[in-house]
């Protein structure tokens, strides 16, 4: 791991200071939204949009590496990125809001691929796995870093949204230093949605709805704190309690794999999401409550996000694991541009329990579906790959290198293990 450390610190840097810059322009632009005096369903299209610009991203972005190279996209994206930061507080007008969202979403998404070649590039087949379990570390302490910057300045002003513009900005400097070439850059055409579907119906559903999950936690969390009076501080610690539950959950929920179904982990895990917001439904919480169902929540997202990418991985051969990466990734995005959607609706029709409704249906379908495949396939396959922690923030690059990863470290375990 040190030695991982040594030759990529320079590119988690950047990653680190990128993350900063993203995450907290979505809980910056909840808090400054009701200050303006933006509806619940306006911010929750504005919000929607980013998801909207980051699935464009996905898929344009590679070619237009390919076309260009990794430096100029690198530096084009950044500096878009750099000055959608800017705008927000120089034209405060949610319509102009969703189509800034829509542009740094696929700057971000883009970004994140050119950035995620780079490590993966200067990682080995030896050390790749650890390379992502720091990027994972690094997204993760870059996000929730950006929740404490929230506190530094007045959501009603400039400050906050110069600060994530100049370390965007900064970001660019140890990334582009720490490399002397770009790499070769190919990423793989997605399998069928029929194919992908065929292989596995609960991935491919289970990747949906999540999307929906991710989205609102990401994205609806500081419009929801807003609507129920959260203070900054408050909020900041809600939205960084998430995360810390997400990083948190990952590592002990893989290491479940080796002895319990994944079908029945994914039943188990959606289950409990489904039941951990109840209470906040059905009656009010003290403050450190609603953190702890909100830390809940992302420690179950997160690796369901992980494991649904590993048990599909099991109905296919090697070579389809990188193709189904992408495929996923997409089926996600599509399920992430309609849950801030919903989510506002629901906060409008049903009131602040809305926010935690919407991921209790979304965590109790899952559970369902669980159930009822389990019923329609009754055999699951020797697992056929391992378990590698993915932010659902990674770009397709990082998922398609998780995915190989976990199909060499199935191959490495000893028969029967």
């Amino acid at each position: 791991m040190i030695s991982v450390l040594r030759n990529t610190w320079a590119l988690l840097l950047g990653l680190g200071l990128l993350m900063l810059g993203n995450g907290i322009q979505g809980t910056l632009l909840g808090i400054r939204g009701a200050i303006e005096d933006f509806s619940t369903t306006q911010m929750s299209v504005v919000m929607s949009c980013y998801f909207l610009g980051f699935l464009f991203g996905s898929r344009m972005a590679p070619d237009m590496i390919r076309r260009v190279g990794h430096v100029r996209v690198f530096a084009a994206l950044g500096s878009m990125i750099s000055a959608v930061l800017i705008m927000y507080a120089a034209a405060p007008d949610w319509m102009v809001w969703a189509v800034l969202r829509v542009l740094i979403g696929f700057s971000f998404s883009g970004v994140y691929i050119t950035a995620e070649s780079w490590l993966n590039n200067a990682s080995t087949n030896e050390t790749r796995g650890q390379a992502l379990s720091l990027y994972l570390i690094v997204q993760m302490i870059g996000i929730i870093s950006a929740q404490m910057l929230l506190n530094v300045g007045d959501p009603s002003g400039y400050i906050l949204f110069v600060i994530p513009s100049v370390l965007v900005s900064l970001a660019f400097t140890p990334i582009l230093l720490s490399v002397s070439q770009a790499p070769a850059f190919d990423t793989t055409k997605p399998l069928s949605f029929r194919r992908l579907f065929r292989a596995s119906p609960l991935g491919c559903v289970g990747m949906f709805l999540l999307g929906g999950v991710f989205s609102a936690q990401f994205g609806m969390a500081s419009v929801w704190g807003t609507q129920v009076g959260l203070s900054v501080k408050d909020l900041s610690i809600f939205v960084s309690g998430i995360y810390i539950g997400g990083v948190g959950g990952q590592y002990p929920i893989g290491g479940l794999l080796g002895r319990i179904d994944r079908r029945v982990l994914v039943l188990v895990l959606s289950g409990f999401g489904g039941g951990g917001p109840t209470p906040p439904i059905l009656f009010a919480l003290p403050f450190w409550g609603l953190v702890i169902i909100g830390a809940i929540g992302g420690g179950i997202s997160n690796p369901l996000y992980s494991l649904l990418l590993a048990y599909v991985n099991d109905y296919l051969d090697k070579a389809d694991m990188a193709a189904a990466s992408a495929g996923l990734l997409f089926i996600n995005g599509v399920g992430a541009i309609s849950g801030p959607i919903i989510t506002g609706w629901m906060l409008e029709s049903v009131g602040s329990g809305g926010f935690f409704l919407f991921m209790a249906i979304l965590f109790g379908a899952l559970a369902a579906y669980a159930a009822w495949r389990m019923t329609r396939r009754r055999r699951t396959p020797e697992a056929t790959s391992g378990f590698t922690p993915v932010s659902p923030t990674a770009s397709v690059v990082a998922v398609e290198a998780a995915a190989l990863v976990d199909a060499e470290d199935a191959r490495m375990r000893p028969p029967g293990e």
